[in-house]
Formats: structure tokens, C-alpha cells, sequence
């Protein structure tokens, strides 16, 4: 038998070795963006109706990782901790949950309803990010506010939204740590948006 048949024969077995370690097994976190209204849902106080269209992301904002800003003002995105959607779509329909539970508006619509809206809420998600350097998570949101008028929607107002929140004493911090202060920082944004749409509702 020559040294070619012997490679051959050699080959599955050095095929069933392998020279790298095992990695372990990181399991991804999952975390929901779900700030809840305090109060509970009100009973609607109002007649008109609001349209909430798609939210925008500005760039950064569509990244399901962990967001956070390092003590050195870099920033890192966590790839083993995440959100359970893209930020940008549970932000909108945090938006739309909390406004309806607000009791402003006879109905908070989603695109796509054959129903009448008075008012359109155009909006951006322009921040969400745990900045350890601060000691703060914050979260931004800004929009235009418009009243429909048929081919040529009237401008009410432009919202910008920033919300706060602290975050633990300690370092590093673990990702439940850094997305509940993210979800709080979400829960103040969304504070302020509503009291600033109450004047047109």
C-alpha cells in the first residue's frame, strides 16, 4: 500500500478531530421596549381621531443591539443582547399604545385603517442609547403634527421629545440593567410627547 492509499484511509478520522477548542454557547438576550403609561388606560375625552404613521429611524436607530456610550465616548452595540424587534417599530408601537392609553383622542389609528383621522403624527426615533460616561440612558423622539385637510395637510406644530433616566451605580452593567433604563428613558420621552399633543387633541 502506498503513502496515497494511506492518506486516503487517514482522512475521516482526521476529519472527526478537531484541532480548535469548543466556543461556548452565548445565548442572545431578548429584551421588549414596552414602557408602560402609569395610570392605566382614560376613558377618551376627545372626538378627534390621531394617525400614527410608520416611524422613521435616524441612522443608528435600526440596530436591534444594546446601544450603549462607553466612559471614553466611544459607543458599543451589544450583539448578545437585544432588542426583540428593530427599535425603531416597538418604539412606534409603544407611541401608539401610549397615546391611546392616554385618553386624548377618540382613537389612535395605524396605517393601513379605512377610518377618517383629523390628525397625522409624523415621527422619528432619533435616540436610544445607555451612555455609561453620563450615568444616564436617554431616548428622543421628534415629529410633525398635522391636521388633515384633504390633498394639502396643514402643519400644527413640530415635537421633539427627550427623555431620561438614570442608570445603576456600578460598572460594568449587565444588559437587563441597560435596557430597563432605556425603557424608562422611553416612558419620559413619551411623557413629554403627550403633553405636548394635548393642546391639539
Amino acid at each position: 500500500m502506498n503513502r496515497r492509499h494511506l492518506l486516503l484511509l487517514a482522512l475521516p478520522a482526521l476529519a472527526a478531530c478537531s484541532v480548535l477548542p469548543d466556543r461556548p454557547y452565548v445565548e442572545t438576550l431578548r429584551f421588549p421596549l414596552d414602557p408602560v403609561r402609569p395610570g392605566g388606560p382614560a376613558a377618551p375625552r376627545r372626538r378627534r381621531v390621531l394617525l400614527v404613521r410608520l416611524m422613521r429611524a435616524a441612522p443608528g436607530q435600526d440596530v436591534r443591539g444594546l446601544r450603549s456610550r462607553r466612559e471614553d465616548g466611544t459607543e458599543a452595540v451589544d450583539f448578545y443582547a437585544e432588542w426583540s424587534a428593530p427599535p425603531v417599530e416597538l418604539a412606534e408601537e409603544a407611541t401608539r399604545r401610549w397615546l391611546a392609553r392616554s385618553g386624548l383622542f377618540a382613537a389612535v389609528l395605524a396605517p393601513g385603517s379605512r377610518v377618517r383621522a383629523d390628525l397625522i403624527l409624523e415621527s422619528e426615533l432619533t435616540t436610544l442609547i445607555a451612555d455609561l460616561g453620563a450615568g444616564e440612558a436617554r431616548a428622543g423622539i421628534s415629529g410633525v403634527l398635522s391636521q388633515d385637510g384633504g390633498n394639502a395637510p396643514r402643519l400644527l406644530a413640530q415635537i421633539s421629545a427627550r427623555g431620561r433616566a438614570p442608570l445603576p451605580a456600578g460598572r460594568p452593567l449587565p444588559p437587563e440593567a441597560l435596557a430597563q433604563a432605556m425603557t424608562m428613558a422611553m416612558a419620559d420621552a413619551l411623557t413629554q410627547l403627550e403633553r405636548r399633543l394635548a393642546r391639539y387633541a
